[in-house]
């Protein structure tokens, strides 16, 4: 199926040829970006971005006569972290069919593609019993044991906030601003203001939101302490 406009896809880029980078797409050939949707503000060399067989998430711009305009720079970090989590999660089940069924693994995959591999294997883990639909029973009893025992990885999402204070007591105000989070959330001072906020979790949705609440927070009590507040 070839992308839409506004779909978040998965590419390896392929060549740089001027200003211009072009891309595979799995399954649905090629795409490019053009320089302005690499990054905002200026470049000075493109390769600090991107570099081949290099693995970035892109966004689906237009799609014309078989081009397919892509966007790197409008990819959210929550986008990016979605798509990349589901490869990662696609390469594990596809490992453990590797090597349960072997030469086979194709022609299951294929039985269930209207699906995907990571949604129908996630199914699963709730319903072993949609296998026995598919695989005899010795096949599916390993992949349900092997299942059972694989941990559920924890994923890592991360913010940047700019805070600055003028006042006398403006550094420890913005102390003040972190000693209420939670304590599952990671404070690290990067520079000139700048701070990063970093949190694990199981449920990468969920950990998203929580930290956009903390931030909302954040915002809110900066405004009352005169503090300047930006998210990046």
């Amino acid at each position: 199926m070839e992308p839409e406009e506004g779909d978040v896809i998965l590419c390896t880029v392929d060549r740089i040829v001027g200003t211009t980078v072009f891309v595979t797409i799995e399954g649905n050939g090629e795409g490019s970006i053009v320089v302005s949707e690499i990054s905002p503000g200026r470049i000075r060399n493109l390769r600090d971005f991107v570099v081949p067989k290099k693995k970035i998430v892109c966004k689906v711009l237009r799609t014309s006569k078989g081009n397919i305009e892509l966007s790197l720079r409008r990819v959210t970090i929550k986008e990016k972290n979605e798509v990349m989590n589901a490869f990662k999660q696609e390469k594990r089940y596809k490992s453990i069919l590797n090597t349960i069924l072997g030469k086979e693994t194709d022609s299951f995959i294929k039985k269930i593609e209207n699906k995907g591999l990571v949604e129908f294997m996630n199914d699963v883990k709730k319903d072993p019993e949609i296998l026995n639909s598919y695989l005899e029973k010795k096949f599916v009893d390993k992949i349900i044991e092997i299942l059972s025992k694989d941990k559920k990885k924890k994923s890592i999402v991360k913010k940047e906030i700019v805070l600055r204070s003028y006042n006398s007591n403006g550094l420890l105000d913005i102390k003040d601003l972190f000693k209420d989070i939670s304590k599952n959330v990671e404070v690290l001072y990067l520079s000139a203001g700048k701070y990063s906020l970093k949190l694990e979790s199981t449920d990468l949705k969920k950990a998203d939101n929580e930290l956009n609440e903390i931030i909302r927070e954040i915002e809110k009590k900066s405004k009352k302490l005169g503090i300047e507040f930006k998210e990046k």
